[in-house]
């Protein structure tokens, strides 16, 4: 679908989304949202969402139930025990591809914020993504976007996924730990745990997607990361809800557009910091690049996505993805002209 196309089918249903939100109550207030790994800087809105009292404002009553990546949180939806998740873009392209029809209705990042890092006494024998081979690497969890990231940057260099021996470590001080102690040699993971890494010297970073600079090098311009996404019979059925959620974090991302770092600390658990606030300010700044601007995944983003998973995903060789799919933007679209 062209840009044009695009915008012209989101504006032909904006009229009858905004008398249908403001005519209807919400069919389904108390909801169950998957998350894996809600400390973690890719998932900030989410939190933001909770702790600003957006959801309440919105009149819902969410329940986040926190997974040790982002594979369990998918499974929590397609088993039905979650109705909405927080969670990587490239699961609604993946699930598509097994018949499993869910879509996105938010973009939360631009950028996937995700870092690769050799550990420093490994790091000298490690150039490239192809000298990873044979390597014990960590990951949020298998089968989560730390994995495809892995996947995906050893694929452009010849090597197969299973060339590398992937370790499910978590989001947070076990994954810290797990480095420290050399049960690794590299890690895939996301701030706070690699900053925390960096600014401690225990790795090298190889690569790195929080910036739009990082970005266009391994990607060529935006990968839409994190997303709020949900089945689309669940949208059909409750479209009132749907808008709602959508608005709740739309009122997050506009609430971090303009706040600091030491706005964001105040804001969030302490228990976020992992032991050090001023490491956790610094995540907040080296990641504040990957935030979404307006919700709205572009047609080329969702390209650079699905070229990705192609590079490595055997799955999605014979698909056909059908992208207009993963993405509904007509509740962005309609939060945005909010008051």
């Amino acid at each position: 679908m062209t840009t044009f196309k695009y915008a012209a089918a989101v504006c032909s249903v904006l009229a009858s989304l905004t008398t249908l939100a403001s005519a209807q109550a919400i069919e389904k207030p108390d909801l169950i949202l998957g998350v894996g790994g809600k400390n973690l800087l890719y998932y900030l809105p989410l939190t933001l969402t909770e702790r600003l009292g957006y959801f309440k404002e919105e009149g819902l009553n969410v329940t986040v139930t926190d997974f040790g990546g982002g594979a369990k949180a998918l499974q929590s939806l397609i088993g039905g025990s979650a109705d909405v998740v927080t969670g990587a873009y490239e699961h609604t392209i993946r699930m598509q591809a097994k018949g499993q029809d869910i879509a996105a209705v938010l973009e939360l990042g631009r950028f996937p914020g995700i870092v690769l890092g050799v550990r420093k006494d490994r790091a000298a024998g490690v150039n490239s993504f192809k000298d990873l081979k044979g390597m014990k690497i960590g990951v949020t969890a298998p089968g989560s976007s730390t994995n495809f990231f892995v996947n995906a940057l050893i694929a452009r260099e010849g090597l197969k996924a299973d060339d590398v021996a992937i370790i499910g470590v978590g989001a947070g001080m076990s994954a810290v730990a797990a480095m420290k102690k050399g049960d690794l040699d590299a890690i895939s993971n996301l701030d706070p745990v690699m900053t925390k890494l960096e600014q401690d010297g225990d790795i090298k970073v190889l690569a790195d997607s929080r910036t739009e600079e990082g970005n266009m090098k391994l990607f060529g311009g935006n990968n839409p990361a994190a997303v709020v996404y949900l089945k689309r019979d669940f949208i059909a059925k409750y479209p009132v809800t749907t808008q709602h959620i959508v608005n709740a974090f739309y009122k997050s991302l506009k609430w971090l557009a303009t706040a600091t770092p030491e706005d964001v600390a105040r804001t969030v658990p302490e228990e976020y910091y992992l032991g050090d606030r001023a490491l956790y300010l610094a995540s907040v700044k080296a990641s504040a690049p990957m935030y979404s601007r307006t919700g709205i995944i572009p047609p080329e983003g969702m390209a650079n996505a699905l070229d990705m998973l192609l590079r490595f995903d055997p799955e999605l060789k014979d698909a056909k993805v059908d992208l207009a799919r993963t993405f509904d933007g007509r509740f962005a679209a309609q939060a945005a002209t909010a008051k």
